[in-house]
C-alpha cells in the first residue's frame, strides 16, 4: 500500500532555510524595487524610481540598428564572444571617456551587465565578512544592496551641500582600515550633489596617504544642465582609482550595459569574477549599442536629454519653492535625476509615503539611503527625469499640500 507522504501533493513542504548559505541572511529586498510596485498604478504620479524618460527612448534607431547588425553581423552577433567585452566597443568609449579626462586602453575596460553588476563584482573580488566599505551617508541603495550579500560592514561620513565630506575620511579611515572608498561625485544618487574640484584632490591626497582604493561611481556624468565638468577622481589618481559608468542614463535602462575602467593587474580578477558569474555580457546588445554609438546617435539623444531634464528639474524646484512649506529645505542639483529634501523632524518620511500615496503622489524615503537605517527618517529622495512636467507640478503640489496638513496636525497637538 502506497503510503500518505508518497503520494503527489502530499509530502511535507522543505524548509528551504536550512539548505541556505549564511550569507544570505544579509540579502535583503531593494526598498526602491518593492515601493516602484507600490506606486505602479496609473494614477500616482511617482518620484520614487530613477527612471529615465520612456517617451524619449530612441526606439526607431534601435530598430534600425538591430536589422543592420542581424543583417551583415548576425553570427557575431548571436555567438558567444570574449568576457572582457566587444572591442569596437570598448574603443568608441575609451576615446569618449578621453574627452573628460579619462585617458585608458581599451584593454582596461570590461563591458557589463549594467553597473549593478559592476558593484556585485566588486563586493565578489574585495570583500571577506566583515570587511570594512567607507561610503557618504546616505549613499546609493544598490551599492548597499550589493556589499551587503558579501557580510560587508560600512563606515560612513557626513554629506553636505557639496557631497562627501571629504576631511572626515582622514578620521574616519585612520581609526577603522577599509577596503575601499565608494564616491559617486557628479549629482549624487540620492543627494543630487556634486563633489567639488578642492574636495576631489582632498580626497586623492587622503587616499594616497592611506593607501585607500577608491570606487569612483558615476552613471550620470554627462547629464549636465548647468556649471562646467569638473575632472574626474580617476583622472587625478588613475592608480588607485575603479570607475564605473553606465548607458542606462543616457541610452536606455533596459539594456543592461555598463562598464568598469580599472588598472590592469585589478582587471584580470574582474574577469575571473566575471565568467564565473555569466561568462559575458550579451554579444548582441553590445554590438546594438556600439552601431548606435558610432553613428553618432548617442551624442544627439544625450544633448536632447539634457535640455529635457534640466527643464524638468527647474519645474521641480520652482514648483517646491511655490507649494512646500517653508520649513523644508531641499539641495539644487546641477544635473543627474534627483533632488534630496528635508522636512522638519516631526515628520518620518516612511510613515508619512502612505499618505503621501493616499494622495497619489509617491518618493523614496530617506532612511533607504543608510546602511544602518537609523537616519533619513526626515529626508526624502524625489526624482524629476520620468514626469512630465505638468505631472511634477501637480505632483509636488499634492506632497506639499500633504506636508502643510500634517505639519499643521502636529502643532495641534
Amino acid at each position: 500500500m502506497i503510503g500518505e507522504a508518497a503520494i503527489p501533493g502530499m509530502a511535507p513542504p522543505v524548509d528551504w532555510d536550512l539548505y541556505l548559505a549564511g550569507r544570505t541572511s544579509q540579502m535583503e529586498s531593494s526598498v526602491i524595487r518593492e515601493l516602484l510596485k507600490l506606486t505602479a498604478q496609473p494614477d500616482v504620479i511617482s518620484f520614487a524610481g530613477g527612471l529615465p524618460a520612456p517617451e524619449f527612448f530612441p526606439i526607431r534607431e534601435f530598430e534600425e540598428a538591430c536589422r543592420y547588425i542581424l543583417r551583415h553581423e548576425g553570427r557575431v552577433a548571436l555567438q558567444y564572444s570574449p568576457t572582457e567585452g566587444y572591442m569596437p566597443l570598448k574603443e568608441y568609449l575609451a576615446e569618449a571617456m578621453a574627452k573628460y579626462g579619462i585617458e585608458e586602453k581599451p584593454e582596461n575596460i570590461l563591458l557589463t551587465n549594467g553597473s549593478q553588476q559592476a558593484l556585485d563584482l566588486l563586493g565578489k573580488i574585495f570583500l571577506d565578512p566583515g570587511d570594512y566599505v567607507l561610503t557618504s551617508r546616505p549613499t546609493y541603495v544598490g551599492a548597499i544592496q550589493a556589499w551587503r550579500a558579501y557580510e560587508a560592514n560600512f563606515l560612513t561620513v557626513p554629506l553636505d551641500d557639496d557631497g562627501m565630506v571629504v576631511d572626515e575620511v582622514d578620521k574616519a579611515v585612520a581609526a577603522q582600515p577599509v577596503k575601499f572608498v565608494y564616491v559617486l561625485p557628479n549629482f549624487h544618487n540620492p543627494a543630487g550633489t556634486t563633489l567639488p574640484l578642492e574636495r576631489r584632490q582632498r580626497l586623492v591626497e587622503i587616499a594616497r596617504r592611506h593607501n585607500l582604493i577608491i570606487i569612483e561611481d558615476d552613471p550620470y556624468g554627462e547629464l549636465r544642465y548647468e556649471g562646467e565638468d569638473i575632472i574626474p577622481i580617476w583622472a587625478l589618481a588613475p592608480e588607485r582609482t575603479i570607475y564605473l559608468s553606465t548607458f542606462s542614463k543616457t541610452l536606455a535602462p533596459g539594456i543592461r550595459l555598463g562598464w568598469i575602467v580599472a588598472p590592469q593587474p585589478i582587471m584580470r580578477r574582474f574577469v575571473q569574477a566575471k565568467q564565473g558569474t555569466d561568462l559575458h555580457t550579451g554579444t548582441f546588445v553590445q554590438m546594438i549599442a556600439n552601431d548606435i554609438c558610432q553613428r553618432g546617435i548617442l551624442r544627439q539623444h544625450v544633448k536632447r536629454l539634457r535640455k529635457v531634464y534640466g527643464e524638468r528639474r527647474d519645474v521641480m524646484l520652482a514648483s517646491m519653492e511655490r507649494y512646500w512649506p517653508e520649513e523644508a529645505r531641499w539641495t539644487h542639483p546641477q544635473g543627474g535625476l534627483f533632488l534630496w529634501a528635508r522636512v522638519p523632524s516631526s515628520i518620518d518620511t516612511a510613515d508619512f509615503l502612505k499618505k503621501a500615496v493616499a494622495e497619489k503622489v509617491a518618493y523614496v524615503p530617506g532612511f533607504a539611503f543608510y546602511p544602518s537605517g537609523d537616519d533619513g527618517h526626515n529626508a526624502m529622495r524625489l526624482n524629476f527625469s520620468n514626469a512630465t512636467p505638468e505631472k511634477i507640478e501637480e505632483g509636488i503640489r499634492r506632497l506639499g499640500a500633504a506636508l502643510k496638513k500634517e505639519l499643521a496636525g502636529s502643532l495641534s497637538l
